[in-house]
């Protein structure tokens, strides 16, 4: 593995600043698909249970007036969300981690409360990724940041409102439906080019229905907020996808397509589940690639 550089990073007026909201774990195997296990674990090492560490790391564009979020985490209210059987067999399970960073304490970090942000971005609704976007107030489920308008995939929400099978134990109506209820959820509709100044959604089917990845850019330097397209930069090759992954082919192709220009251009990609850094650029490496700087923004 390179080593990890640190480096302060601004795009147009946003400047870029990572949010930790807190480690947890996952299935080794699930999230690195058919890749064995004498490979992954040389980066990624699994503990007693099989479970990795990984983060759910968000992304603040703070700028004057115009706070902009990126995805947001678990969320700490499980109890109160999900009830208390699933509440605690969900940390149980994910193996969560309360001691360290919160989506409130990394906002406060930059100076913020929930109040200053403006706009939330959401990939896709699995838990992971918009359970920090309602809490519980008042033995009420309300949306978190009380004057931010919220964006997600039209079909993205469809799915999650009927899972198939296989995603039911990730999409849970606690994480959107108070969204819907205080009419503060934005449903964008395919690719959507600057639907916020500099910033503009890629779309990917191969992890879930309509899953938008995030470029931000200003001509001269962009950074794509990866999701769960390349969720580590260990997943940076083209073959490393997970178990979780509903279309692995899809998925790989969706790769080729992005890592593309990410590699020619010298783009950062940010990684929302790697706990050992926020961003990469990346290279090409014959027909596939690889991680050629890492960075802690």
């Amino acid at each position: 593995m390179t080593t990890t550089q640190k480096i302060k990073l601004k795009i147009g007026d946003y400047e870029i600043c990572p949010v930790p909201t807190g480690i947890f774990g996952l299935d080794g195997g699930a999230m690195f698909g058919t890749v064995p296990r004498v490979l992954w674990e040389k980066t990624n090492p699994p503990d007693e249970r099989n479970r990795i560490a990984m983060e759910a790391r968000g992304l603040l564009l703070k700028s004057p007036g115009n706070n902009i979020l990126i995805d947001c985490g678990n969320g700490g209210d499980f109890i109160a969300k999900y009830g208390e059987k699933l509440g605690a067999k969900f940390n149980e399970m994910y193996n969560i981690n309360d001691e360290g960073p919160t989506l409130k304490k990394s906002l406060a970090a930059h100076g913020l409360s929930f109040e200053d942000i403006h706009h939330v971005v959401l990939t896709h609704l699995h838990f992971d990724h918009a359970g920090g976007g309602t809490c519980e107030r008042n033995g009420k489920i309300v949306p978190t940041f009380p004057r931010a308008k919220y964006y997600v995939q039209k079909k993205n929400l469809e799915t999650a409102s009927q899972p198939n099978l296989r995603e039911k134990a990730s999409y849970f109506p606690a994480n959107y439906q108070p969204l819907l209820d205080a009419k503060v959820l934005t449903l964008l509709d395919g690719p959507s080019e600057n639907f916020l100044p500099g910033i503009s959604a890629q779309i990917s089917n191969g992890h879930t229905e309509a899953h938008q990845m995030i470029r931000i850019s200003d001509g001269k330097q962009t950074l794509v907020y990866c999701g769960d397209v390349v969720p580590t930069s260990s997943h940076v090759r083209l073959a490393w996808v997970m178990g979780y992954d509903l279309h692995p082919m899809n998925l790989i192709e969706e790769k080729i397509k992005y890592l593309g220009p990410a590699a020619d251009q010298a783009w950062y990609l940010f990684f929302e589940h790697d706990p050992f850094c926020d961003a990469a650029q990346v290279v090409r490496q014959g027909s596939d690639f690889a991680v050629q700087q890492r960075f802690w923004l």
